[in-house]
């Protein structure tokens, strides 16, 4: 799908998801290359990230890249995640921001011509189905080329175009570092 340098474009992006994305494809993603990308493609309006935080931990891992993300041009929008144990006695914490999105999205109808959504979640194919009925172009990014593959099948069929992530590594991603490892928990989206 093209993009039209005087369309009105808005990111959304599903925090939890492109980031189980990425580390699907081993990449870690520079978000001011996103920025960019996205401000050469049409006249970027808004670029929003949805994620939830433990209120209670003194850190997270996730803490530095929220707050470098609203100082850097992102509309950052939170929510408290809930803490669990599961019966394997592994700390877990869940958190879905779907409503938030479609609501956001929805909202932004008025305002834009073309939605950029970075999540491979089906429960978003009737969202992409009512923003074009609408007439707002959408765009979603994720991969089919993980095991297994990250986008939902109804949803890739849905958006007027579809962009593998890991087609876009060399303008919006950074070399992996060896030193990441796993978090001592996970995140579940409902």
């Amino acid at each position: 799908m093209a993009f039209y340098k005087d369309e009105r474009l808005a990111l959304f992006i599903d925090g939890a998801n492109l980031y189980s994305t990425s580390r699907a494809l081993n990449l870690e993603i520079d978000f001011r290359k996103v920025l960019d990308e996205f401000r050469k493609k049409g006249r970027l309006l808004r670029a929003n990230y949805y994620t939830t935080l433990l209120e209670n931990d003194d850190y997270s891992p996730i803490r530095p890249l929220v707050d470098w993300l609203a100082y850097n041009g992102f509309n950052v929008i939170k929510k408290p995640a809930k803490e669990y144990t599961d019966r394997d006695g592994r700390r877990r914490v869940r958190g879905n921001m779907s409503i938030e999105i479609a609501v956001d999205m929805l909202a932004a109808v008025p305002h834009v011509d073309h939605v950029v959504l970075f999540s491979g979640e089906g429960d978003f194919r009737r969202l992409v189905e009512d923003l074009k009925a609408r007439g707002v172009r959408v765009t979603v990014i994720s991969t089919v080329k993980s095991q297994p593959p990250m986008v939902a099948d109804e949803l890739r069929r849905e958006a007027d175009s579809f962009i593998d992530l890991s087609d876009m590594a060399t303008l919006i991603a950074r070399p992996r570092r060896d030193s990441d490892s796993d978090d001592d928990y996970e995140v579940d989206e409902d």
